[in-house]
């Protein structure tokens, strides 16, 4: 249809406007590919008090607790006394002793939020009335959903036979849609979109045009309406990432902001011609507001403060704890290793070393970013599906795939998954049982009420093969030769800073395996792409195990020992047990790590189920395993919950520390690292990894309606696995659910800033960060912070 009113090109003010819209909004991995991600980290450029502000006036979103829960922590003794002053004088604070606390405490009016033209509308609007930001909410909701599954049998004929983009598929599909007008109690509805522009970009221009929209006011408005649907808003910007990663473009947020504009704007004229005396007072409140934004914001600043200054508390009372135990005597660390465990940086690594380590003197560990330093998608034989195996933030340059395939197994492994797929979706508890009767009945019950361990339920390898699979690598189409496999070892080995070899180097992946948990790759390696770790270890030890590529090390400055025996593991991070895949020949090492998940099970005990503190060994190892394979349990484990470090340093100055499960450890020597490279690698790469992990439990703490992903039994799969809903409809969730980190009577995640402590020179590291945009506005801006760790002293570092 062609549009009954004329528009004008957008200018090039405007155009930018709505980039700096656009470019707000953070991606947000599907849940088969789920990573933690920082949900303002386009926003690192400012710091992060203003985006505090920024996003309390925008969306009404808290980047802090309330200031209840501060001083609950405080009378705990979570929070000190020298802490509140120091952070009080860096806000400029005044007050001292009980004067301080009665400030900090006393409740501060939270100033009005943007509204949108749907959320003024809903104020003179009848309860009795469906309100517009709802409906609005669903109807875009809902079609996103369908178009992105490819679900069109709405459309036209004409239109069947080509891809519409998405604006155009909603505005054909709602122009049809005559149940609005019903649904809203608004004769005449619909046909407010069929004056509606059939291209985005016209359609944007002509609300701004028509409502007066100045430049600076339409970025402000683009960001408001966008954080107003963020879940969808975040989807297409992982999806605009992705296609920029391979040097292409996709224009679908711009369009998804297109119907947010185009649904204010039908508003806006509805109202102007059927409710004039209430269109009048909404036209004055926006422009009121639009008046008013650069006091606002400093009013959301100004109330901010006492919890800024709370949360500040927090960060030094922490900082001050963890560095007195970096402080502290180490541990001497084993001269002659018989078993090095290299092992990943994720902080639910650090309690299974501790007590891998306390079994003999003769074991080291070591951290390192848990997708081993392979740049590499996994396609699994038999299919043309590939899979990410590294950091959301990377693109894979290699391709790896098994030699060997049993045919039997993967027959089975495509009905595993087919059949996991099916009991994902929407109410598919109900269909399963209808098909397929008693049997699969009988299997609910069983879990239920016997909450049996079975075989098949059990942790699955990543691969279907035998152990003894050979892996090829490929880069741009040609296997790596051994000289290649050779230079991507060396590069590894350099990271992974092992001074010798050991007879026994264990690789060790992590991976969670629990049931019904839509949000389960979310607990598996972030490294790893939301995966397990399995595939990188195991095609790291055949590189590292392989005699042609040993001896192509050796002028590399490798010389592997011949009775050194690469050995893939993986751990399992519900029930702390760990699987060797090619059993190493000392018979010791199976015994180290049984009595590590002991060690390791008894120690998360109380903080998992205090019922398990009371139980031997051996029932509660079997718990453990119940808990795994439990298809009612919402809390199979917690995750990075509680984390607030990344230690860069050699393990034998924080062995025998306890860090509580809250430090990532990745080793770093820096006498062997004099040009900073690998520190540079360190901090360019598993540095933002933990950063988005930090500030997603961080964030789904302080907000979880906004940032989180509500309540995890209401979950329902959207598309397999492009996102999820709570209930059967709303905004498309992003982030944890409120299961991950609360238990129905405390929080199991403490929200603080990453504290990053790097043993190395403090000009490396500034030559360093001067060299990357990105660690300035980390650094800078405050969305972590930096300590150099040298010798007897710590000290921070200001970008």
């Amino acid at each position: 249809m062609e549009s009954v009113i004329a528009t004008q090109p957008l200018s090039d003010n405007q155009h930018q406007a709505l980039a700096l819209a656009i470019n707000s909004i953070a991606p947000n991995w599907p849940l088969d590919q789920m990573i933690a991600v920082n949900p303002l980290w386009q926003r690192i450029h400012h710091h992060f008090d203003q985006v505090a502000a920024d996003v309390s006036l925008l969306a009404g979103a808290h980047c802090y607790m309330d200031q209840n829960t501060y001083y609950g922590w405080y009378q705990k003794g979570l929070i000190s006394d020298n802490a509140i002053h120091q952070a009080a004088s860096e806000y400029q604070v005044a007050q001292q002793g009980d004067d301080l606390i009665t400030y900090l405490t006393t409740p501060i009016a939270r100033p009005d939020s943007w509204r949108n033209i749907a959320d003024w509308a809903d104020q003179s609007r009848p309860e009795t009335r469906m309100s517009w930001h709802d409906e609005i909410t669903h109807q875009i909701s809902q079609f996103c959903a369908a178009h992105y599954q490819k679900q069109r049998p709405m459309l036209q004929h004409q239109y069947r036979g080509h891809s519409l983009n998405l604006y155009q598929h909603w505005l054909q599909v709602t122009r049809m849609d005559r149940g609005l007008s019903i649904i809203m109690s608004e004769d005449g509805l619909h046909h407010e979109f069929n004056e509606l522009p059939d291209n985005h970009l016209d359609l944007i221009s002509l609300v701004a045009n028509d409502m007066q929209l100045s430049d600076s006011t339409l970025a402000v408005y683009a960001q408001a309406l966008l954080l107003d649907i963020n879940g969808w808003g975040a989807y297409l910007a992982y999806r605009r990432f992705e296609a920029q990663k391979a040097e292409q473009d996709d224009s679908d947020l711009l369009a998804l902001l297109a119907i947010k504009l185009a649904w204010e704007w039908v508003i806006w004229r509805y109202m102007r011609k059927h409710y004039i005396q209430e269109h009048e007072v909404l036209a004055q409140r926006f422009a009121h507001q639009v008046q008013a934004l650069p006091s606002l914001v400093e009013h959301h600043k100004s109330a901010l403060i006492p919890q800024a200054i709370w949360a500040r508390a927090l960060e030094l009372s922490e900082q001050s704890k963890l560095e007195k135990k970096l402080l502290a005597q180490p541990e001497k660390a084993a001269s002659a290793p018989r078993l090095q465990a290299i092992f990943c940086i994720d902080v639910r690594s650090e309690v299974y070393r501790r007590a891998l380590e306390q079994q003999d003197a003769d074991i080291e560990t070591y951290g390192f970013a848990g997708f081993f330093g392979l740049p590499i998608e996994y396609k699994q034989a038999g299919t043309q599906s590939t899979r990410p195996q590294l950091p959301g933030l990377l693109a894979p340059s290699i391709q790896v795939f098994e030699q060997q395939t049993n045919e039997a197994q993967l027959d089975e492994a495509a009905r595993h998954v087919s059949w996991h797929r099916w009991g994902n979706t929407a109410a598919a508890t109900f269909s399963m049982v209808e098909s397929m009767g008693w049997w699969y009945a009988f299997k609910m019950f069983k879990k239920t009420c016997l909450n049996a361990v079975s075989k098949e339920q059990s942790l699955r390898p990543a691969s279907v093969n035998p152990p003894t699979t050979q892996w090829t690598l490929i880069r741009d189409g040609s296997a790596l030769t051994v000289e290649d496999q050779a230079q991507l070892a060396k590069g590894i080995l350099d990271v992974m800073g092992l001074p010798h070899f050991a007879p026994t180097v264990m690789l060790v992946g992590h991976g969670s395996r629990s049931c019904n948990n839509l949000q389960s790759a979310g607990l598996e390696c972030g490294a790893c792409g939301g995966q397990t770790g399995e595939v990188n270890v195991r095609v790291l030890a055949q590189l590292l195990n392989d005699d042609k590529v040993r001896k192509a090390l050796i002028p590399l400055g490798y010389n592997i020992p011949n009775q050194t025996q690469f050995v893939p593991a993986l751990h399992n991070t519900i029930t702390d047990h760990v699987t060797c895949y090619i059993p190493p020949e000392q018979t010791a090492v199976q015994d180290w790590l049984q009595q590590a998940t002991y060690i390791t099970q008894q120690e998360r005990a109380f903080d998992v189920d205090p019922k398990l503190m009371n139980m031997d060994r051996n029932e509660r190892d079997l718990a453990y395993q119940q808990r795994a394979n439990d298809w009612s349990q919402t809390r199979p484990e917690w995750g990075l919950a509680d984390n607030n470090a990344f230690i860069i340093a050699p393990r034998a100055l924080t062995r025998g520390i306890d860090l509580e499960g809250r430090a990532f450890l990745h080793d770093y020597q820096y006498e062997n690292d004099p040009e900073g490279s690998i520190l540079e690698r360190l901090l360019t790469a598993p540095m933002l990894v933990t950063h988005w992990i930090n500030m997603q439990y961080n964030l789904s703490t302080t907000d979880n309606f906004k940032f989180g992903s509500g309540n995890k039994v209401l979950h329902n799969a959207v598309g397999d696995h492009i996102g999820l809903f709570e209930g059967n409809g709303g905004d498309l969730r992003i982030g944890l659910a409120t299961q991950s980190i609360y238990d129905g009577e405390r929080w199991m995640h403490t929200p603080q800033r990453l504290n990053v402590y790097i043993r190395a020179a403090e000009h490396t590291i500034a030559e360093i960060v001067a060299k990357h945009e990105v660690l300035q506005h980390l650094i800078h801006n405050e969305w972590l912070y930096v300590f150099v760790w040298q010798e007897d002293d710590i000290t921070r570092f200001y970008a």
